[in-house]
Order: C-alpha cells, then sequence, then structure tokens
C-alpha cells in the first residue's frame, strides 16, 4: 500500500501561482510513477501531469496546463510536486495526486489515491 497526502491548495488570483505537494508513506516510493488529476465541480476528474518513476525521466502534460504547471519529485523527501504558474479561473478544482508503477492520462489505470486539495482561482 502507498498512502498519499496532498498539500498546499488554496486561494489565489488569476496569473498567480501555487505549488502542490504529495507526500508518499508506505512502499518504496521511487519505485511509482506519479500523477495529478483535477475534478472541478459538476465535470469528471480529468488527468493533469504524470512523472515517471525512479527519477521522473518523463513528465507527461495535459494541453490546458503545458507551459504552465510543472511536475517534479523528490525521492529523498517521497514527495512529488505540481507547480502551477499563470493559473486561470479554470484551472479551480481538486487536486489529487495517484500513485502507480506506470504512468497513464487513464484515471482508473492508477492504484493509490490522495484525498485531494481544493484550489481556487479568483477572476
Amino acid at each position: 500500500q502507498v498512502q498519499l497526502v496532498e498539500s498546499g491548495g488554496g486561494l489565489v488570483q488569476a496569473g498567480g501561482s501555487l505549488r502542490l505537494s504529495c507526500a508518499a508513506s508506505g512502499r518504496t516510493f521511487s519505485n511509482y510513477g506519479v500523477g495529478w488529476f483535477r475534478q472541478a465541480p459538476g465535470k469528471e476528474r480529468e488527468f493533469v501531469a504524470a512523472i515517471t518513476r525512479n527519477g521522473g525521466g518523463y513528465r507527461s502534460y495535459a494541453d490546458s496546463v503545458k507551459g504552465r504547471f510543472t511536475i517534479s519529485r523528490d525521492d529523498a523527501k517521497n514527495t512529488a510536486y505540481l507547480q502551477m504558474n499563470s493559473l486561470k479561473p479554470e484551472d479551480t478544482a481538486v487536486y489529487y495526486c495517484a500513485a502507480d508503477a506506470t504512468i497513464s492520462t487513464v484515471e482508473r489505470r492508477w492504484d493509490y489515491w490522495g484525498q485531494g486539495t481544493q484550489v481556487t482561482v479568483s477572476s
């Protein structure tokens, strides 16, 4: 089992920045890829970004966040991050981190999930 806890959400004005953290415990964190998903009110959960295991040599982003968000990981700290810049009101959502041996843009492919953290971007 891998336990994931997100933090760093909050209220920010459009154009601002936030950094989300995903702290992992349980099994060896470096053996798992990490993904970020988000769910806005009334919408399905959608893929945001993912990073491969063992140092994260490959990263993937949704087109809607490419160039504004950066996913990273620090395996020594068992933590992954999502740096979000140039935030827009449409980025408002609950953000979830997920872990699995392989990364995917498909939600059901991920085995472990955190509880989510709210991000609200005001216009």
